[in-house]
């Protein structure tokens, strides 16, 4: 792979909890949001070469009524204000027994931020911490970059 910035990829999606913010299980509280670290200067340098940058991440906790659309957006709001922008974000509602196509490890969360960002998964790196990311980016034809942690599970 060569550096980022390079003429080979146009965006960079990113998981959400695990990847760039600590996980906390079905948070729909804003002031429990902590950027993982190093996400933020990370997330600047990408931004200065060029790259488009999208979340992509599953949210069952909306399927599970552990919280509301609204409490998400608050949180995704926050992790905006520590880590900057987003270009998009890719947001699977669901949980695993709906059987959808957007649920990582599917592609469909995948598909759906490239498009948003107006380029094909095979000109995107996925980052993500465990196993079903890395599926979902190989499945849709994108790169996979595994960004281990202590819960880093192979899936």
């Amino acid at each position: 792979m060569t550096a980022p910035g390079s003429a080979l990829y146009d965006a960079v999606l990113l998981d959400r909890d695990g990847t760039l913010v600590e996980d906390v299980p079905y948070n729909g509280d804003p002031e429990k949001v902590r950027p993982v670290p190093g996400a933020r200067p990370a997330l600047d340098r990408l931004r200065a070469e060029g790259l488009r940058l999208a979340v992509v991440t599953n949210q069952s906790g909306l399927a599970r009524d552990l919280f509301t659309e609204r409490q998400m957006h608050a949180v995704n709001a926050r992790i905006e204000e520590l880590l900057g922008p987003f270009d998009d974000w890719a947001i699977c509602p669901h949980d695993e027994t709906d059987g959808c196509a957007c649920r990582k490890p599917a592609p469909g969360l995948v598909h759906a931020a490239a498009r948003s960002l107006g380029t094909t998964p095979h000109r995107c790196v996925m980052v993500g911490d465990i196993g079903r990311d890395m599926t979902a980016a190989l499945a849709a034809g994108a790169t996979g970059i595994l960004v281990p942690t202590p819960v880093t599970r192979p899936e």
